[in-house]
This record gives C-alpha cells, structure tokens and sequence, in this order.
C-alpha cells in the first residue's frame, strides 16, 4: 500500500505522505503496536508530539520496524511539536533534541509550533495558579520562530510549520520569516472544513494537515449529546453508495482537497481500514454535499484560555 500514499510537495521541494497516522490520545501500552501495524500495513507518515505522552514508545516501534527490514528511516516521515512552554528562543532547540532522542531519531521531517499561545516555562506543562488558572509566558511566537529556523540550518529538521494558527497569525510570521512554514495543522473535518483557511495557505505556499478529521469521538470532553461526525446519515449514506467505511469517506474528503490526513486509531483492523482510500473517488456531487456539512463545529476550543492574547480563534479563520 506504500506506494500508493501519494504525497505533497513543500514549498522547500521535500515531499510529504497525504496520509498518515495520528497518535493524539494513542495511550503509552496501546501506541507502540499501533505504530508497528501502520507501519507494517503501508503507512509512512507518523505525526507525533511530546505532550502526547507517548513518543518513546512511538520512538520503538520506529526502531524495531528499521530493524526486521519493513522500512528505512527514510522511508518514514516523521512529524514533532513544540510545547506551549517552551516558546523561549533558547528552549526550542534543546526540547527538539529530546523529542529526537524519545524518538531515537537523527532528525525530524517537520516541526511545528504546537498551538501560538505561550504557557509559563520552567514548570508543569499545563502550568496554573491557586485556582486553576493557566499561567502565561509573555514570549510571543514571532520569537520563537527564527529558533525555528536554526534547528532547520542545524540538521536537526527539514521542515518547519505551524499548528493551530490562525490566518492572522501566520500572517504576523511571514514578515520575519527566512524560511516560510511549510504545513498548518489545524482541526479540520465537514464540520469545520476550513475552506478559508486552506485557500489562504494554498496561496501562501503553505500546505495544510487536518487533524481529528474523524470528528474525535473519543476527546475526553465529549457530551453524550454532541454530534457524532461518523453516526451523519449524509456521511453513512455516501459510504453505503462507496461501499466503505463512514472513517474512508472522511479520510478520502480531505485526500481529494489535496489535505494532509492523520487519522489515529490503536486498533488494527481500522488502522488496516484506514489506508484503503486509494482504490475510489468521491464524486463532485457527493464533495459539494460533504462541504456542506460545515457549521464552525469545532470539537478542540480551547475556551479556558481564550483570555490569551494568541488564543486562535478569535476570527473566523
């Protein structure tokens, strides 16, 4: 199935697997078989994070894949991310150099700033006060990007982007910019399709990675009676037509927008599932009515600190 990943081009020239699996949620004792069965089934494209809690063992599975023969380590493309608290222009690089070693790593295909909001360093990774409030760092991003661009000059990661950021954000970036991002990753699923945004990167040269583009059923703040983006009539009714899974529908969506797809799962038979999008298409008929979907339903708000002055969606896109 490799070989039928397609992928994008940055605007560096690397190139980038369309597809690839997601490990947000994915617990330490669950991840490590995950990643090996991806890996064994097809997939190249790891999107990892420290915060996530699960890198080293992300970082074994990688290592036992090399080893029994099923990969090279460039064969994979392996995505890291900068931590809130660590947005200080001196931090960047050694917290990059310790995800490498979780991941048992030489280098990483990208690194993004996790979210533009800065969190206190030198503590908690969620650090608060007496009553629970989020401590901010008065470190503004526009500082930690040329941090940025010295790990890429230094070998240690060949691309570099931005998650969760607004239009306006990246807009304050590019001025300042020697290497322009490579990649947003935002939420992105017919909920919130992101149309806007992904228009507005296209133009900038800029590719775009849709995370939770299942609807993320299982975040941990879900209500018993918020929509499920894999239960939509609309969504079952173009899958039963397909002959494929609601989650196929979802990922090829984002395939056909030329959008980078991370779906995560720890169990086999869907990670299985999860790449056989590349033997049908959805027709314009059936993209133009999942486009529709879109309502600005975003699942990851982020409300409790809204108060920061980086929190991302204070515009439209």
């Amino acid at each position: 199935m490799a070989d039928q990943n397609p992928t994008l081009t940055f605007n560096n020239g690397y190139k980038v697997p369309i597809f690839g699996l997601g490990t947000w949620k994915s617990k330490p004792g669950e991840v490590m078989q995950a990643v090996k069965d991806a890996i064994s089934c097809g997939y190249r494209h790891l999107d990892c994070a420290p915060i996530y809690g699960n890198e080293p063992e992300v970082g074994e599975a990688i290592k036992a894949k090399i080893a029994d023969g099923t990969v090279k380590r460039e064969d994979l493309f392996i995505t890291s991310k900068l931590w809130n608290t660590y947005h200080k222009k001196s931090l960047v690089i050694p917290t990059l150099k310790e995800s490498l070693t979780n991941l048992g790593l030489d280098y990483l295909d990208l690194y993004l700033i996790h979210w533009p909001m800065g969190y206190k360093e030198g503590g908690e990774k969620f650090p608060t006060d007496e009553n629970g409030k989020t401590l901010y760092s008065d470190v503004d991003y526009i500082e930690t990007w040329p941090a940025m661009e010295e790990a890429v000059e230094a070998g240690l990661v060949r691309s570099i982007g931005v998650s969760n950021f607004s239009k306006d954000q990246i807009e304050r970036i590019l001025p300042i910019a020697k290497i322009v991002p490579a990649n947003n990753q935002v939420e992105c699923h017919p909920y919130l399709n992101q149309k806007k945004l992904i228009d507005y990167c296209k133009s900038k040269g800029i590719t775009v990675t849709a995370y939770s583009p299942l609807g993320s059923p299982d975040r941990p703040w879900a209500k018993p009676d918020d929509p499920l983006l894999m239960d939509d009539l609309r969504i079952v009714r173009i899958a039963e037509k397909c002959k494929k899974t609601p989650a196929q529908i979802l990922i090829r969506y984002q395939i056909q927008r030329e959008v980078i797809v991370i779906p995560k799962s720890v169990t086999k038979s869907r990670i299985e599932e999860n790449i056989q999008v590349f033997d049908f298409a959805l027709s314009h008929d059936d993209m133009k009515t999942i486009d529709d979907f879109d309502c600005h339903g975003r699942f990851l708000h982020l409300t409790w600190v809204q108060d920061h002055p980086h929190w991302p969606f204070h515009t439209e896109f």
